[in-house]
């Protein structure tokens, strides 16, 4: 079974009412969920202290566990040392994404909401969450409202709440609520909906505050201007003061413009000086001694150094650069020049590297051993610098975020102040006045704000959802909820708010199906799971707890042998860094397990993506994770198996352990269960003890749980009566390829894709694998003087198998290009260990992405030949300047986000700053 199937709907079977899953592979592509931000609009520290002691107010009697953090992770967890925000070694320097929107433009909340998932960023000290550095293309001070009116909206939220619980105890509970609370009484839906309420306020909290210490250590660590917040105001910021600097040093060229500083002011481009301008001051202002306020001369002193030290280095770069590109035509001055220009060059790719690794005291020892710089000295520093921080004072402005009217024109406000200040002296008495650059308050305010820019942390509910009724209206009851994950696509998100509610109502019944469907944890894996994760992992597919060691440098002077040597280790690095993502992804989702498995049961809020395919809210421990995910999920609510019902189970045990066994008739699938009951009830009995036959399984956590649910069934006095709690999957046969098959009348393409009724079921991927490997076996007999690739057919014959070429037929009808055909072979092949080094395995996997492709349309020419007509239509559209777009037979309209991005990169020793902004013409190869 893949791990990537879309859940369509949930029922009971109707035969016998055994619960089934039902799934298909429209969602290969595996595009997780997302975890949002929350609405500027919805969120104040304010607001949530008071919704928090409203809710604590109540008289709850099961709290919310403390012992986990936002992340979920528990205190003691593997991770619990590692989950500092160690992110901050990460940000200083680094391509920062400021803005997806034109400049000048602010973006409303519903434009960052699900923009990022909530992932773990790979390094080999550290984790942290996702999503921080991304928050700045899409947020602003400018972009809040007053959040009283909110505070009185969620205590009328609450009052309601109370109302509605009073109304009830007066008429003894009334019908709609039962069937809301589907069988709970209404006493215990009550408290577990205010259970619900403490979660959700006191849990976002909770992840406010540990932004906030976020924030605050990035400012102690003089990291200020690479904060979020911070970057989207340099997204306003930076035109209007790099084009002043511009028209300043034009001024500075001209002949009659004699001022102190001009020699000075024109040696650098102006883009980097207001990228140097913005960092520095910010950075100042935020780590001096009074918050938001500095000494003028400090300032200026301070950013004069720093442009003087990018000056020599960017006249270093470009020196050197351009001697490299003159290499080639000097080569008739001799080999002196060349020994010179080739130490030149390993100069350059040093203080490039240096300046990666934000090792700026290096660099500076480097470059100043290089030229013949003559020093500014600190007069044309400071005046250098007074001028850059005056014209930022003239430059840079903030909206107030205060109500207004529509129509009105927003109130702008200076970002910074040029002040005097008075200080009496102790000692001679009198009084001293110096200058001080201040900023605006309406800065730092919206800088605490950011707090609510944070990962919410969506959990699963302990009730059923709100059902939908609008664009943002459904799912949790406080946490920002929308229908689409419209990822900032604003003619997207436009078009499903213009769409009729009565238009959507199919969309939102589809969503309060899925999401009133409910969960439980399978505690009797998740037991044997914990028992293999606190021994290292190893198991049922579970990652080395341990990190593979370094080899250990050869010593030989050997260059190949070094090279190798280099090349291993870089491998190396590179598992590790893999195998802590995996440890994270496990923990996370390990938590949620141990925080949910004491409860009833639980909910999944679903929206969908702008494709219209469903998600739960929840990313980590959800139905549509990994094995070990669905491993330990079951409904909470059981039905008996029946006798349709246990047959079926026993097909699904077969098809779980699959190798083959999937591929056989039911008849045969039902006997290969039948004979291998002994070690069905030795894995159930003793899962780690015993002979571990569930850990061949392909999917082996979902294996095991079939078995304990089996055995338990089979030695009950009546299995037919059993109640079973395992959903049981219906999967298609590569469902993209069923789809083109029906729709180009394909036969042969319908029969590979069991579109047409057979005894056993057809392997479209085994046929695949079949054609590609005749196609080898030619290819191998050529001469390889005449025909190079047969050297790597040859490398390629004994590699050929389903397991090559599925993922590539599989995302073959979602448009996978050559380029992603390779990358998929290739990871393939790396992960059976093929003894290949690694030029071979590059050229083998270029060699079978393009046989597969042809096998593909060999078999399939119906899907091809549709594909193509598709493609074709949409060319047409787009070069019209249009997006595609349909409408689903649900009636959700769908608009394809795909334009043009516009970007501008200013690159400084200090950081690179990417401006990025959405333009109005379409991507055509995207739309296509």
């Amino acid at each position: 079974m893949s791990n990537n199937k879309t859940p369509i709907f949930f029922s009971a079977n109707k035969f016998d009412h055994l619960p089934v899953c039902y799934y298909n592979h429209n969602n290969y592509n595996n595009n997780k969920p997302t975890i949002r931000f929350p609405s500027p609009e919805k969120i104040s520290s304010v607001m949530w202290r008071n919704v928090a002691k409203q809710a604590i107010s109540l008289h709850l009697k099961k709290p919310f566990s403390r012992a986990y953090s936002f992340l979920g992770i528990s205190q003691d967890s593997i991770l619990r040392e590692k989950v500092k925000f160690g992110c901050l070694d990460m940000v200083p320097r680094g391509i920062h994404e400021v803005g997806s929107g034109r400049i000048g433009e602010i973006l409303n909340h519903e434009d960052y909401m699900g923009r990022t998932s909530f992932g773990v960023l790979k390094n080999d000290n550290f984790w942290c969450p996702r999503g921080y550095a991304t928050v700045a293309e899409a947020v602003s001070s400018t972009d809040v409202e007053e959040d009283v009116s909110i505070v009185e909206e969620i205590q009328e939220l609450l009052q309601e709440m109370k109302k509605e619980e009073q109304r009830e105890g007066e008429n003894g509970g009334g019908r709609n609520r039962r069937r809301v609370a589907r069988g709970m009484g209404s006493g215990k839906y009550r408290m577990l909906k205010m259970r619900q309420v403490k979660i959700e306020t006191e849990a976002w909290e909770q992840a406010a505050n540990e932004y906030r210490e976020l924030l605050m250590d990035m400012c102690e660590q003089k990291l200020a201007p690479n904060l979020p917040y911070m970057k989207s105001l340099f997204l306003g910021w930076f035109e209007p003061l790099r084009d002043a600097i511009a028209k300043e040093q034009e001024r500075c060229r001209m002949a009659k413009h004699k001022v102190a500083y001009a020699p000075y002011f024109d040696q650098l481009p102006a883009d980097m000086m207001a990228v140097i301008t913005m960092h520095k001051l910010m950075g100042l202002l935020m780590t001096g001694g009074e918050h938001g306020r500095a000494r003028v001369v400090q300032a200026a002193c301070i950013i004069g150094d720093a442009i003087e030290q990018e000056v020599r280095i960017h006249k270093f770069l470009e020196k050197t650069k351009k001697k490299n590109e003159t290499k080639n035509k000097e080569d008739e001055e001799g080999d002196e020049s060349n020994t010179v220009t080739t130490e030149q060059e390993k100069l350059r790719k040093k203080v490039t590297d240096l300046i990666k690794k934000q090792k700026l005291p290096a660099v500076r020892r480097i470059v100043k051993g290089q030229d013949d710089f003559k020093p500014w000295g600190q007069d044309a520093r400071a005046k250098v610098g007074s001028r850059v921080i005056e014209l930022l004072t003239q430059t840079a402005y903030i909206q107030s975020p205060a109500d207004q009217l529509v129509d009105a024109p927003p109130d702008i406000f200076p970002a910074f102040t040029h002040t005097l200040r008075t200080v009496s002296k102790e000692t001679k008495g009198g009084s001293k006045k110096y200058g001080v650059i201040e900023c605006n308050p309406l800065v730092l305010k919206g800088l605490e704000r950011t707090a609510r820019h944070m990962v919410i942390p969506y959990m699963p509910m302990l009730v059923p959802p709100v059902k939908w009724t609008g664009y943002d209206k459904g799912a949790h009851f406080f946490l920002p909820s929308y229908v689409m994950r419209t990822h900032g696509a604003k003619q997207q998100r436009d078009t499903v708010k213009r769409t009729p509610k009565k238009q959507l109502e199919p969309v939102f019944e589809a969503l309060d199906t899925l999401g009133n469907t409910k969960w439980r944890v399978n505690n009797r894996v998740l037991s044997v799971l914990d028992r293999i994760w606190s021994c290292g992992g190893r198991l049922a597919d579970l990652v080395d707890r341990n990190d593979v060691p370094l080899p250990e440098k050869p010593e030989t002077e050997d260059e190949a042998q070094l090279r190798k040597w280099q090349w291993k280790v870089r491998n190396v690095k590179k598992e590790n860094r893999e195998r802590h993502s995996q440890r994270c992804d496990i923990e996370l989702k390990l938590s949620v397990a141990r925080k949910m498995k004491d409860e009833e049961g639980f909910y999944y809020p679903h929206n969908v993506d702008f494709r219209g395919r469903a998600y739960p809210m929840h990313p980590y421990l959800n139905h549509l994770g990994s094995d070990l995910c669905r491993g330990i999920l079951e409904f909470a609510e059981g039905r008996t198996l029946g006798k349709s019902g246990l047959h079926w189970l026993k097909i699904h045990l077969a098809n779980l352990y699959a190798g083959g066994v999937d591929k056989l008739s039911h008849e045969g699938r039902l006997a290969f269960t039948e004979n291998h009951l002994d070690d069905i009830f030795d894995s159930a009995d003793k899962p780690l003890e015993g002979r571990r036959w569930w850990l061949k399984a392909e999917d082996p956590f979902q294996c095991l749980a079939v078995c304990i649910n089996l055995t338990e069934a089979l030695r009950s006095s009546s299995p037919e009566t059993f109640i079973s709690h395992i959903p049981v999957h219906q999967d298609g046969s590569c469902n993209g390829l069923q789809h083109y098959a029906a729709l180009g009348r394909d036969t042969l393409g319908a029969a590979a894709v069991n579109l047409v009724a057979r005894e056993k079921p057809a392997d479209v991927y085994s046929g695949i694998a079949a054609r590609v490997l005749v196609i080898i076996r030619r290819d191998a007999q050529r001469d390889p003087a005449v025909f190079p690739d047969a050297l790597r057919a040859k490398l390629l014959l004994s590699q050929v198998d389903r397991k090559l070429v599925k993922q590539t037929v599989m995302t073959s009808v979602y448009g996978v290009t050559y380029i992603g055909a390779r990358d998929q072979i290739k990871r393939r092949l790396k992960e059976r260990g093929a003894p290949m080094e690694e030029a071979e395995l590059f050229g083998a996997s270029c060699y079978a992405a393009k046989v597969t492709l042809t096998a593909l349309g060999e078999m399939f020419q119906a899907a091809r030949g549709i594909m193509s007509w598709l493609g074709e239509c949409a060319k047409i559209i787009a070069s019209e300047n249009q997006p595609v777009r349909w409408t689903t037979p649900l009636g959700l309209p769908v608009v394809q986000p795909y334009r043009k991005l516009g970007r501008h990169t200013v690159k400084t020793s200090l950081q690179i700053l990417t401006l990025q902004r959405e333009t109005e013409k379409v991507m055509v190869k995207r739309q296509v």
